[in-house]
């Protein structure tokens, strides 16, 4: 799989950023929360020898469904719906956790490319019988063609949810 160290070090980064996502309180701060997530993620796909698969992940998640997460986000204006009385304590504690997270994140990818140049004597990685990304996407499209299609469901159930919320919050009726 890799080395536990590497494995250790972005599994705390990933954890750490997903509740940091949740307990924010600025939805775009959730939103950029959520993309060091994705990152975090793509980079494990990196140490598992899963390239295509890792940009992937990159490319769809945290760059096209982020960029619209955060334009729904600030075409309505939902990342005021909480207030704007972030006390300056509250958000040095968010700057202190993004950089400390953010050299974690660095941190495991040096150490992953730093195994991997020297692949000596390591764990063979077992290999795959998909070669291609057109044999990848053929399986992906054949066999798991629900999943992709409930995921987007989903996601525009979450599109919807935010402008119903935020039409209810301007009118001033409760929720």
């Amino acid at each position: 799989m890799g080395d536990p160290l590497v494995f250790g070090i972005l599994a705390i980064v990933a954890i750490v950023a997903a509740l940091m996502m949740v307990t924010s309180r600025n939805a775009v701060h959730s939103a950029l929360w959520l993309v060091l997530n994705f990152a975090t993620i793509a980079v494990f796909y990196v140490v598992l020898n899963a390239p295509f698969i890792a940009m992937v992940q990159i490319t769809v998640y945290a760059g096209a469904i982020m960029v619209l997460f955060l334009f729904v986000i600030m075409l309505l204006g939902a990342e005021q719906l909480r207030g704007t009385g972030v006390s300056s304590r509250g958000e040095r504690f968010h700057q202190a956790v993004a950089a400390l997270l953010g050299v974690m994140l660095i941190t495991a990818v040096t150490l992953a490319l730093m195994n991997r140049e020297g692949a000596g004597g390591g764990t063979a990685v077992p290999t795959m019988p998909i070669t291609s990304p057109q044999e990848l996407g053929l399986i992906l499209f054949e066999t798991y063609v629900f999943p992709f299609e409930v995921t987007g469901v989903l996601l525009l159930a979450a599109i919807i949810g935010v402008a119903i919320f935020t039409l209810r919050k301007k009118r001033g009726t409760a929720v």
